[in-house]
């Protein structure tokens, strides 16, 4: 079904890359979104009122709020899709984190309404009456949510789009919701026993903790994410690819959006090659990571000296040195300039963001222990922190 629907209103559909493709995802969602929500309040409220249930009135306004969602989500959607301008000269595609965003504080808001209204049906609860009408209703209810959040789920990984996984969150939080409804109404006719306000209560709970949890998903993007160890190997792979390439450092990954991302990166380049033929190479790994991943790659070339070997062993006894200190640790950007009283090592060091020492404490004490290898060995240490979240 969802395929269908893709063929028959998203033209291209396979080209998720393209923004205009990725709007049309998101508006295809709001319309269905629309007209399922309106179609499902309009009957659950004439089941609310044919039985007195005010789980069931609650059920129906909170289908209402989701036909605001997807109507939240349509505009996003579009709005993200406008060019740059010079105001916004990366584009607009973040506005899909606000509709997300937008989305969450009106399940939070739902969840806080039906709380409210439970507690009172507690306190002063009401005959609840069933018939087929309501049954079939609830029913039909469960199983078109769990479509439409199904739906969503696909829609949302296709495009990884966190407005559209919060929006099947929504959906499927309302099949649950929806059967402690209809639980509730079966105990009452079975039994006689009035659980409609605990049961409401029991929901806004869980609807109240789905939104607060969708929230949180929601701002990390706007914040700023670190990318995923995934990302890192993937694109540290692609580029250490090169045949030019010696080593890279200094990876930093920026988003502007689902489709605008931006990466800084140092590369090792062999300092005795020429320079023309190496800046070339590197011109080429910009354009093809445009080409093949639709990212802006800016490269920063460090010429190193492979061939020294003095280079090369106290390189790899500054490698020995730090590994020893901490073995999370890593160096890069290692060169020598030798005088005839001492020899600067000049190299960085990369540690953990959230590391117990201090940066500074940590470039003395590297400092002191290369000294104490010798003592006309002079280090001059800048400190990096890693940007991957894994580490």
């Amino acid at each position: 079904m969802t395929k269908l629907l893709l063929k028959l209103f998203i033209k291209d559909y396979r080209n998720i890359n393209d923004s205009k493709v990725r709007g049309k995802y998101g508006i295809l969602s709001g319309i269905v979104g629309i007209v399922l929500n309106i179609i499902l309040c309009t009957f659950k409220i004439l089941a609310g009122l044919v039985s007195g249930s005010l789980s069931i009135m609650a059920d129906g306004i909170n289908n209402l709020s989701d036909a605001g969602s997807s109507v939240v989500t349509m505009v996003g959607f579009k709005l993200s899709t406008l060019p740059p301008d010079e105001e916004h000269p990366f584009g607009h595609e973040r506005i899909e984190y606000i509709s997300g965003m937008i989305v969450a504080l009106i399940i939070i808001l739902i969840g806080g309404t039906l709380f409210k209204s439970s507690i009172e049906k507690i306190i002063e609860p009401t005959a609840v009456e069933t018939n087929t009408f309501v049954y079939i209703i609830l029913g039909v209810s469960i199983l078109f949510k769990l479509w439409h959040g199904l739906f969503n789920r696909k829609l949302g990984k296709t495009i990884n789009s966190t407005t559209l996984l919060a929006t099947s969150q929504d959906s499927l939080n309302d099949v649950i919701s929806t059967g402690v409804v209809l639980v509730g109404v079966i105990v009452n006719a079975l039994t006689s026993l009035n659980i409609d306000g605990y049961l409401g209560l029991l929901v806004s709970i869980f609807i109240l903790k789905s939104g607060i949890d969708l929230v949180k998903e929601a701002t990390k993007p706007l914040i700023g994410v670190a990318p995923s160890k995934e990302e890192i190997d993937e694109i540290s792979h692609k580029i250490l690819a090169y045949e030019c390439v010696l080593g890279i450092h200094d990876l930093v990954f920026h988003s502007y959006g689902p489709n605008k991302k931006f990466i800084t990166v140092h590369v090792e380049v062999d300092s005795r090659q020429d320079i023309m033929a190496t800046h070339d190479m590197i011109d080429n790994i910009e354009k093809d990571f445009k080409n093949d991943l639709n990212i802006d790659l800016v490269i920063h070339m460090d010429p190193v000296d492979i061939y020294d070997e003095n280079t090369q062993n106290l390189k790899q006894l500054v490698q020995e040195i730090v590994a020893d200190y901490d073995e999370s640790f890593s160096i890069h950007d290692f060169r020598i300039v030798s005088g005839p009283t001492h020899t600067n090592l000049v190299f960085d060091v990369v540690i953990p963001v959230k590391y117990h020492l201090k940066p500074a404490v940590v470039k003395s004490e590297i400092k002191q222990l290369i000294a104490l290898k010798d003592e006309k060995l002079n280090a001059v240490i800048t400190i990096d922190q890693m940007y991957d979240r894994n580490n």
